[in-house]
């Protein structure tokens, strides 16, 4: 059986992907675990949707998305030569993705033009916290990206879809005022 514990981290340091080790309290590792907390809030959504649903398929992608961003994150910069656009560096066309995924929901209902009131149903509400756990992953990587990186970019669009996927996973959202 293999081991699932290495007693590496014991001196309160973690490894870097490609090599190195840095503090665990280091704005890397806050970066890193912050997005590590945002796939897993989005897990907890996914959760929420019936296994095969369209939801499931493009949280499932989000997820993925993720490890990929991750591994960017965990890579010092000497080493940002050996990853691989799609596979371990955020890439334009993860963007792109995301793009047509929240144009697609958003030709499908008519949005709405002022606040609204998160927690119509449990998936839409776990959709909603998942938004704001990628916000503030959005704001430790803003702290550790390196100039002409994807990730902030792939978070703030990451966002935008999961805001726009709640909505439509809500139907008719509480506004914030009245209704």
């Amino acid at each position: 059986m293999t081991r699932l514990w290495t007693g590496k981290g014991d001196d309160g340091t973690s490894g870097l992907l490609y090599g190195g080790r840095e503090a665990k309290t280091s704005p890397r590792f806050h970066a890193v675990g912050d997005v590590d907390e945002a796939q897993a809030a989005i897990g907890v959504a996914r959760a929420h949707a019936t296994p095969g649903s369209e939801l499931d398929v493009i949280l499932t992608a989000f997820q993925r998305d993720l490890w990929v961003l991750m591994a960017e994150i965990a890579t010092d910069e000497p080493h940002r030569g050996k990853l691989i656009p799609g596979g371990s560096l955020v890439s334009t066309e993860m963007i792109a993705t995301l793009e047509t995924v929240i144009d697609d929901l958003a030709a499908r209902f008519e949005l709405p033009r002022e606040f609204v009131v998160p927690g119509e149903d449990l998936a839409s509400a776990a959709l909603d916290l998942a938004r704001t756990v990628v916000r503030r992953a959005e704001r430790s990587c803003a702290a550790v990206a390196v100039e002409g990186s994807s990730v902030i970019p792939y978070l703030n669009r990451l966002s935008s879809a999961l805001w726009t996927l709640a909505r439509w996973v809500e139907g008719e959202p509480r506004r914030a005022r009245g209704s």
